[in-house]
């Protein structure tokens, strides 16, 4: 549409009237007059309204392709200012070119955010011009995959605010998209997509939104920049996180990318999206869909009086365990070693795995590393992140599977037995990390771990309950159930020499019993009798040993 100069004059005297009247926002608007050359719009937009080249270009394009475009943004005496100058340019050059100021939010046209890319080079090209590539300089950092979460947060906040955001599509799995591969062109150029997340669990009621690929285009208070994120992939390895940041050669380019990687790596090192859980490493199928390199447990808590052992092994696990981890800065001090081993060994079903879970839910500010056999040749990676969330308790459980004689190892047995010796060994005395061994034949253990002072710090045994153990038991597993005394006392007698892991079972089965004969209102012997024989004899041999009552197979046949 063309404008005539009465029109032109109105509107720019009506706005110049009004314009400080309210203290809002306002936003400059340019309109497309049929008339006025691109060349002059450039002129202004870079004379008057201060843009870059190529901002100024790309603001002159969307005129002539959408009508009109945002120019900017300001406050009411700026945007007052700036129409007044361009006005005078105006009138100067001849032109009918129309500028009208609207209330920040109501302009509906386009504004530089609105400039399209098909291709990563074109939007490059577009953020550096006039920088030869000469004068460009990147510098890269990778972190563990399974620190994505923690390094995602960090760069939403580093890179809050770019000029531009793109998500970039990489053609091959085990293609890495860098600053240089991102400028390629023709039919190796890389297109820019939007941006693709995964999910990761964090233990948290929410995901972390993590990316895979992307481009940020940001400018600092002197100069442009731009981030690269890729996720590397190689076969068989746990993918990497890399962070490439494109800034101008020199001082001020230099350390502007330092200051960021430190924030990155402050970010990584405190780990907030892992600390102070209980994890593990996982990959498996997922079937909640989210990405979890690494797992976080959900234990409920476990409370000391759920912990039921002889007393003895209550007395060394609090001396040797949560005593020890209270007096950790006092002991430092001294020059004292933080770091300890403990070793829990019993017969199966004595409650190890049961005495982790109390301790892992009860040891304040700990992190929780549990590494099963199967896992150990990920020791490496566990001993990293155990060294990063300090304080920690590593977990190795069935440790024998790994640990027997070596004469008795294979090839890759025995390199996992080194590593985790070398592990043990390689700790620094100030390290605060407690290793947690448990294993249910101690008669195994390889000679180098059992005996070797300074790897095992305290052994402790679990045996199977005693009598306080097993009436203790009783009443915790059946503690929904109404027992009577006598009945309770009936049930001890009858257990001797079996785990606590039988004494579970058996109140499961007492229960159904007792809810099939009279709806679970009361506990007879015959309840008892019924689960017993089940479990003892009509099974056979193998089902007592696999439910741990070998030892009550004289008691039950009283």
């Amino acid at each position: 549409m063309t404008n005539t100069a009465e029109q032109l004059e109105h509107a720019s005297g009506v706005f110049v009237d009004n314009i400080c009247a309210g203290g809002a926002p306002i936003q400059l608007v340019l309109h497309n007059d049929g008339k006025t050359t691109l060349g002059f719009v450039v002129r202004l937009l870079r004379e008057v309204f201060d843009k870059q080249e190529r901002d100024a270009i790309a603001l002159a394009e969307l005129v002539l392709q959408h009508g009109k475009a945002v120019c900017g943004r300001y406050p009411p005496s700026v945007a007052k200012a700036l129409l007044e100058a361009a006005q005078e340019r105006i009138r100067a050059e001849g032109c009918p070119l129309l500028i009208t100021g609207e209330a920040a939010g109501e302009a509906d046209g386009p504004d530089l955010s609105d400039v399209q890319f098909e291709y990563a080079f074109e939007a490059l090209e577009w953020h550096f011009t006039n920088i030869p590539p000469s004068e460009l300089a990147t510098t890269v950092r990778q972190f563990p995959g399974h620190m994505q979460a923690d390094v995602q947060v960090a760069i939403d906040k580093l890179f809050a605010d770019p000029v531009r955001f793109f998500g970039a599509y990489a053609e091959h799995r085990y293609e890495t998209l860098s600053f240089a591969r991102m400028k390629r062109r023709g039919r190796n150029a890389i297109s820019l997509v939007p941006p693709q997340y995964h999910q990761v669990d964090t233990g948290e009621t929410a995901p972390v939104k993590c990316l895979y690929n992307g481009l940020w285009l940001c400018r600092a208070s002197e100069f442009f920049y731009a981030v690269v994120l890729s996720t590397e992939f190689e076969f068989k390895q746990e993918p990497r996180i890399r962070i490439e940041i494109v800034a101008p050669a020199g001082s001020g380019g230099e350390a502007f990318v330092q200051r960021s990687f430190d924030e990155l790596e402050r970010a990584v090192h405190a780990a907030r999206s892992y600390r102070g859980k209980i994890l593990s490493f996982e990959k498996g199928a997922d079937y909640s869909g989210r990405s979890r390199g690494i797992m976080v447990h959900r234990l409920a808590p476990v409370r000391r009086e759920d912990v039921i052992l002889r007393e003895q092994a209550i007395k060394l696990l609090d001396r040797n365990v949560l005593s020890f981890v209270a007096t950790r800065g006092a002991l430092r001090r001294f020059g004292q070693s933080t770091r300890k081993g403990i070793l829990l060994y019993g017969p199966p079903g004595t409650g190890k795995t049961h005495t982790i879970r109390y301790l892992a839910t009860n040891l304040p500010g700990h992190t929780t590393l549990i590494i099963t056999a199967e896992e150990v040749g990920e020791l490496s990676a566990y001993m990293a992140l155990a060294r990063l969330l300090q304080p920690t308790m590593v977990v190795i459980e069935d440790v024998d599977l790994i640990a027997s004689k070596r004469d008795d190892l294979t090839t890759c047995e025995e390199a996992a037995l080194n590593k985790l010796l070398n592990e043990m060994d390689g700790l620094k005395e100030d390290a605060d990390i407690l290793f947690v061994l448990t294993t249910n034949r101690p008669e195994q253990l390889e000679g180098a771990l059992a005996g070797r002072p300074g790897r095992i710090d305290q052994a402790i045994e679990m045996p199977l309950p005693d009598t306080t153990g097993r009436d203790k038991l009783i009443r915790l597993y059946g503690m929904g159930l109404p027992l009577e005394a006598e009945i309770v006392a009936e049930t001890v007698r009858r257990t001797e020499g079996v785990s606590a892991a039988f004494i579970k079972e058996l109140m499961r089965r007492i229960a159904q019993s007792c809810i099939a004969r009279d709806g679970g209102n009361s506990v007879t012997t015959a309840d008892i009798e019924e689960a017993l024989d089940d479990m003892l004899f009509t099974g056979g041999r193998l089902n007592v040993k696999l439910l741990g009552g070998a030892g009550a197979m004289a008691a039950g046949s009283e």
